[in-house]
């Protein structure tokens, strides 16, 4: 990639100990043609062999023969869940997934004997949103067919490569199920998300919610002006929800946690980088990992906007991953997080696209390997199963599902009992909820350093 700063060296570092073994050895490597599987995939298994995090895990190069991303996947820790490779020219062999493809999440549940699809999320005009779904539709049928106990994993299956969603989808008032109507959504691009916030009054509480649906790129500047509003407005307490989040830019997620701690300096220690042998440890402060990828808002300005709160409260579920889980676990040792919701992704790895150029004119192989595994400032990582939350509760109990940000929302409703102490969780649930992880993982496939 034309565009590293930060970390061209430690590209080049890793790229100059690979020559080194290189020349020191009396094995010259084979010399391929261009158009072979062959000369792709040595490219593939020298770069593996010089940046994969289990690269003490591959021994020889094996089949050279293969389709190239058949062979990177033979090269992939069993234990490695988000390491993929793609050819621009060659669409199939993009990542693909509902959320990516139609704008909306999805799961599963039992009511009253019945199996329907339920919308969890929805992003803001996407395919989905145009085509009025919502979260808190159900779904009766997919592609014509009835959803039951035998096909729903089937049929969600088939529709992270769909073309396009036909969808039977029914709302539940409070009291009963309305009737089917019928959906056709079409797959196209979604755009840039907002984030959400509202103050919610309680007692002598003023409390910010914050609903951020993905780390982009230059969030700084929204999660600032967010904040500054939160703290024109004398909040005194925060919950984040990142239930949705599936990662995205580690300046934007550092951004979040500069505004949210308490009494911390620029040089503080924030997050390390372990890498193989090859890499050693990174590690970086706030203000280090904010300009690896921010040049629009200081560590200062950030800071100016923090508000008067020593604890956060963090909704999370399976779909929270990477960068969210950095602000989880990284936060830890500066002030109490306290979690709300279901196990998170478990995603403690990150990396950068190592592109073949080798060619001009001719967009090779991307590589996106698990480089570096993640730890905080007191070295504590290691939750590739996922971070346990505080409080564990499910937020599909009742077949009415209230918007994010409602007060009346499960998790929500939790955090509020929680600021104000009274503990109550909520009524009996109603539902069954068969899919518990997504069958294929729909958010960000690995979260990037900016090399």
């Amino acid at each position: 990639m034309k565009k590293y700063h930060l970390f061209s060296i430690i590209i080049s570092f890793f790229a100059l100990g690979f020559l080194a073994v290189s020349c020191t050895s009396d094995d010259s490597p084979e010399i391929y043609k261009e158009d072979t599987n062959e000369y792709v995939n040595q490219w593939i298994y020298q770069q593996m062999k010089r940046y994969y995090y289990w690269n003490e895990n591959i021994s020889d190069e094996g089949n050279l023969s293969l389709h190239p991303k058949e062979y990177f996947s033979s090269l992939v820790h069993p234990n490695d869940r988000f390491s993929y490779a793609l050819l621009p020219s060659m669409p199939g062999t993009f990542p693909k997934s509902i959320r990516g493809s139609f704008g909306f999440d999805i799961t599963f549940v039992e009511h009253q004997g019945q199996v329907y699809g339920t919308i969890l999320y929805v992003l803001s005009d996407s395919p989905a949103y145009r085509n009025g779904l919502k979260r808190g539709k159900f779904i009766k049928s997919i592609s014509g067919i009835a959803l039951n106990h035998e096909n729903y994993e089937r049929l969600y299956k088939d529709l992270t490569t769909a073309n396009r969603a036909e969808l039977q989808v029914v709302e539940y008032n409070g009291t009963m199920f309305s009737s089917p109507v019928s959906v056709s959504i079409p797959e196209g691009i979604t755009l840039l998300q907002p984030v959400i916030k509202r103050i919610i009054l309680q007692g002598n509480d003023r409390i910010g919610y914050l609903e951020i649906p993905h780390f982009d790129v230059g969030l700084s500047r929204s999660l600032l002006q967010a904040f500054q509003e939160f703290k024109s407005q004398s909040v005194n307490k925060v919950v984040l929800d990142l239930r949705y989040n599936g990662g995205g830019d580690i300046s934007s997620a550092t951004a979040l946690g500069i505004l949210l701690a308490p009494n911390i300096q620029p040089d503080d220690l924030f997050i390390k980088f372990k890498g193989n042998n090859n890499g050693g440890t990174i590690s970086q402060s706030f203000r280090q990992s904010l300009e690896m990828n921010e040049s629009q808002v200081t560590f200062q300005e950030l800071r100016n906007a923090h508000p008067e709160i020593r604890k956060i409260y963090i909704l999370c579920g399976r779909h929270t991953a990477s960068a969210s889980e950095i602000i989880i676990n990284n936060l830890k040792p500066y002030m109490d997080v306290v979690t709300i919701g279901e196990k998170t992704t478990g995603k403690d790895v990150a990396g950068f696209p190592i592109e073949d150029d080798r060619i001009p004119g001719q967009p090779g192989w991307i590589l996106y390997p698990s480089i570096y595994k993640l730890y905080n400032a007191s070295n504590v990582g290691g939750y590739s199963e996922g971070i346990v939350p505080t409080i564990t509760l499910d937020e599909l109990q009742q077949a009415e599902i209230f918007p994010l940000g409602d007060p009346n929302e499960i998790l929500l409703s939790r955090a509020l009992n929680a600021i104000s102490l009274n503990g109550r969780i909520g009524n009996t649930p109603e539902m069954q909820v068969l899919l518990k992880q997504p069958i294929n993982f729909d958010a960000d496939p690995l979260l990037y350093v900016n090399p």
